[in-house]
């Protein structure tokens, strides 16, 4: 969606090796390339933001969207150190790491746009997925001291906070009769999001046309989070 609105794109993938280069074929390698690093440390953070400097001469905008939701419950006196700190890990140390070097190249630069994605949990919490919840809530206080920091620089920053969304993260709940009618009947629209119904919001918020807005929680759920 960034490459059709005219962006030139480097973005990161884990594991999906074979997905990643189909997409860069389909775009183009003028327009787009992947690079692969695994996100759950700082350490790549930084060779990150180089090398879409490298490929491109500039870094104008970041998407933080990268996470993981351990799909299994798990009561909070349960919760093994392990999960807590990998969710930690992944869903706010590497982001943190993303924004310093991002940050870094946008002030060279004289502005930017960071968009960091969280969620419905982040605003209202989720019983038994309480790292995950810490993680997304943290995204938002982020989103909310770095606006202020960062407007004298010309950096705007906000947050888009998707509810559930048709991904591989979700199937497993999506996937299971009774999770997905409990889910379903939490949202006022009646379904879950799609990608693309992400994808555009965040878009937006890298436009000329959202050149008044910083530190926004702009919500897509279907409703069901009412308030940011």
């Amino acid at each position: 969606m960034f490459v059709h609105a005219g962006a030139q794109v480097v973005f990161n993938y884990q594991a999906a090796q074979a997905q990643a280069e189909e997409l860069v074929r389909e775009l183009g390698a003028g327009n787009c390339r992947a690079i692969q690093c695994d996100l759950s440390t700082t350490e790549a953070a930084g060779q990150l933001v180089s090398a879409a400097v490298a490929a491109f001469g500039r870094l104008d905008i970041l998407v933080a969207n990268h996470g993981i939701w351990p799909p299994e419950d798990a009561p909070v006196d349960r919760m093994s150190d392990e999960q807590w700190h990998r969710t930690i890990a992944v869903n706010l140390d590497s982001v943190f790491a993303l924004v310093k070097h991002a940050v870094g190249q946008m002030k060279k630069q004289v502005g930017g746009h960071i968009v960091l994605v969280s969620s419905t949990s982040g605003q209202r919490g989720e019983a038994f997925h309480c790292d995950y919840a810490a993680t997304k809530g943290a995204l938002i206080s982020m989103v909310k001291g770095l606006s202020t920091e960062l407007a004298g620089d010309g950096i705007r920053v906000n947050c888009v906070a998707p509810g559930w969304v048709a991904t591989d993260m979700s199937a497993p709940a999506l996937n299971d009769p009774a999770t997905r009618e409990k889910i379903f009947g939490s949202i006022p629209l009646g379904r879950v999001g799609t990608p693309e119904e992400i994808a555009a919001p965040i878009l937006f918020l890298c436009t000329p046309h959202a050149g008044f807005i910083t530190g926004e929680v702009f919500n897509v759920n279907g409703g069901a989070v009412l308030v940011g």
